[in-house]
């Protein structure tokens, strides 16, 4: 870092990058790296990668960006000291080196010159707010999800990427994985005949609006209290929050009414096997045990609780489900890389490869990296991300309002519902205004 990079306060890059005004200021270069060429890549042609959040979750996807060739990690940042120096340690240990920059304060890490891209891997509350400072910073995005937390958040995430030039790819990384990139080719084939029903797994939906009860607020040093709460509304400390993903469940620390949790991932996948990633449903009813989404092509999609589908096979599918069900037959896969399928004549178009989890976010961030480069847009791109998001906070709201209502899924709103349109949006604490 050069003497005029170590004095960009905190104020300063705030200041650059959210008026009061609103107006986006937005980088117009794009990053140093350039097409890598076979070998070895020069450390002046890889990616400088910056990581916002360290968990158990960012450790699975740090782990495969780092054995990328021309990929380097400069800088970890996360407001609990225990997991910066977790982190540094991990970035170090791979890089062989001992210089992988520790922040406490993310704004420090994106006014680096020298980091082209950053992996957010936050509490759910803040993964839009810390892509949208990002673009405006000029770094590219690979966001775990969910990426927004209502759809204001991702429709401004999808205005910003496009306005600032940045590459963005949401964390729903199955689109990368082999079986359920089978499973919706054999949908898109025509094999199934017309899709009639998708079926996707999820959490049973509740909301938890209760507080921990307040204990003493650790030094500042090891835990950033204020800054781990973010934008969310203030609540006193409880330890259990920031342990592992104590926060979870919480609605004021993520939303959805827990739907998001599997459904950012089962939803996204129905989505693209009824092709409908610029689009979504346009109605939703409640049903036992099951919220039904219809699509104006007729198809329906169950978003099934217990985080299960009315499974045919007898395979271990694993976690995060699927099915599609057309006229002539179904295939249904999850996590642990089985496909089950009838009639059995399709077994053929599988073209069965090495099993990988649904977890493994290889091929997703390869696929980011390599768009970083091209600037094309990566398979979870921003508009992608917002379509599927959206019809689950549309279930979601059914849900909470306990009734069947009609969706526009480009407008993104409920048609003659005030009460529901209020809820596609919430306040952010100050500073935290975007």
């Amino acid at each position: 870092m050069n003497n005029k990079h170590s004095q960009t306060s905190r104020r300063t890059f705030l200041k650059k990058i959210t008026a009061a005004t609103g107006a986006v200021m937005c980088p117009a270069f794009i990053p140093a790296p350039v097409l890598g060429r076979g070998g070895a890549v020069a450390p002046s042609e890889k990616i400088g990668l910056g990581v916002i959040g360290m968990g158990s979750r960012c450790a699975v996807v740090l782990d495969s960006m780092l054995g990328e060739p021309d990929v380097r990690c400069l800088a970890v940042c996360d407001v609990q000291a225990g997991r910066r120096t977790s982190a540094k340690a991990m970035v170090d240990s791979r890089n062989g080196a001992k210089d992988c920059a520790t922040y406490g304060d993310f704004r420090e890490l994106l006014a680096r010159p020298d980091i082209d891209a950053v992996l957010i891997a936050t509490g759910d509350r803040w993964h839009a707010l810390a892509s949208i400072l990002a673009a405006r910073a000029g770094k590219d995005i690979y966001s775990e999800k969910p990426c927004g937390i209502n759809s204001a958040e991702c429709a401004l995430i999808e205005t910003t990427m496009r306005q600032c030039g940045r590459v963005y790819q949401g964390g729903t990384q199955r689109r990368s994985v082999a079986n359920f990139q089978k499973a919706v080719q054999l949908a898109h084939s025509g094999k199934l005949g017309r899709l009639r029903t998708l079926h996707a797994s999820v959490y049973e939906p509740f909301i938890n609006l209760a507080c921990l009860p307040a204990e003493p607020e650790p030094p500042r040093a090891e835990l950033d209290w204020d800054m781990w709460l973010g934008p969310a509304p203030w609540r006193p400390y409880n330890h259990r929050y920031v342990a592992g993903r104590g926060w979870q469940g919480y609605e004021d620390f993520t939303a959805g009414a827990n739907l998001m949790d599997w459904g950012a991932h089962t939803v996204d996948i129905c989505q693209w096997a009824n092709r409908a990633d610029a689009s979504g449903p346009v109605e939703f009813e409640l049903a036992p045990d099951k919220i039904l989404a219809r699509y104006a092509n007729g198809v329906v999609l169950e978003l099934n609780y217990e985080r299960r589908v009315p499974q045919q096979s007898q395979l271990n599918l694993g976690t995060c489900p699927v099915r599609f069900v057309g006229d002539e037959g179904w295939v249904e896969t999850g996590d642990t890389g089985e496909i089950a399928v009838y009639p059995a004549s399709l077994e053929s178009a599988l073209h069965r490869g090495q099993k990988v989890t649904g977890l493994d976010a290889g091929g997703h961030a390869r696929n980011f990296f390599d768009c970083v480069r091209s600037r094309a847009a990566p398979v979870v791109n921003p508009t992608v991300m917002k379509h599927s998001h959206n019809a689950c906070l549309a279930a979601a709201t059914a849900w909470q309002l306990n009734r069947k209502m009609t969706f526009d899924p480009v407008k993104a709103e409920f048609i003659n519902d005030d009460e529901a349109n209020r809820l596609r949006s919430r306040a952010m604490r100050e500073p935290w205004i975007i």
